[in-house]
């Protein structure tokens, strides 16, 4: 790298700071994966975490690729667009699966638990 590749000093500790909160944010999310109880508690925790960690790396990559090129970088944007709205909506879609597992499980055993002649 020569130095005109080099980025500026706030730019290189604004990417780095980033960089570490995304990572952080990664390990919270892992961390809860591994911890939490119930699938609902498990499924919560990566998917807050895993957004925000997203987040982070994407405004570290536009900031890395701006101050290094000299004009705005927006490639980012749609990646950052596209995990901000499919992170929720798969999470939602998975929780409501989950709930309805739940449900048909639960009239499942009480019918198998009814006695004969019960209506």
């Amino acid at each position: 790298m020569t130095p005109s590749d080099a980025l500026p000093m706030w730019a290189d500790a604004l990417v780095a700071t980033l960089l570490v909160a995304a990572a952080a944010f990664a390990l919270v999310g892992s961390l809860g994966l591994v911890k939490l109880s119930d699938f609902l508690c498990r499924l919560h925790g990566p998917t807050k975490a895993a957004t925000l960690g997203v987040g982070g790396v994407v405004l570290a990559s536009a900031t890395y690729f701006s101050a290094r090129g000299g004009s705005l970088s927006l490639n980012e944007a749609l990646v950052g667009m596209f995990v901000f709205f499919t992170a929720p909506i798969s999470a939602h879609l998975l929780a409501k699966a989950a709930l309805h597992l739940a449900t048909t499980r639960e009239a499942k055993v009480a019918v198998e638990n009814r006695t004969p002649g019960e209506e």
